[in-house]
């Protein structure tokens, strides 16, 4: 299992449009056979600040996600929102429930 956190920083006056584009891509994510788990995490007191955490069932379901339309969509829509470039860490699962 491969975590992935990703880091986002939005315009304040984005944050609406950012949580509904972001949604939109986490409720057709999930339906994907390689992702187990797509939260969409929002700072509570900051909250232009956002964390995505995806949790993918191998190795290779990243590539897989970052080549369907709803993650084109959800990026293409997005980048012109963020206040930064977005990051992420990379994490291995020590266990993950079923």
């Amino acid at each position: 299992m491969l975590i992935v956190q990703v880091f986002v920083h939005v315009k304040p006056e984005y944050v609406e449009a950012f949580k509904a584009a972001t949604l939109d891509n986490a409720t057709h994510s999930v339906q994907e056979p390689g992702i187990a788990r797509f939260d969409v995490l929002q700072q509570h007191d900051d909250p232009t600040r956002f964390t995505l955490v995806e949790a993918y069932r191998t190795d290779d379901a990243p590539a897989a996600h970052k080549a369907t339309a709803h993650y084109a969509r959800w990026r293409d829509t997005v980048e012109p929102m963020m206040a930064a470039p977005r990051t992420n860490v990379k994490y291995t699962a020590v266990h993950f429930p079923d």
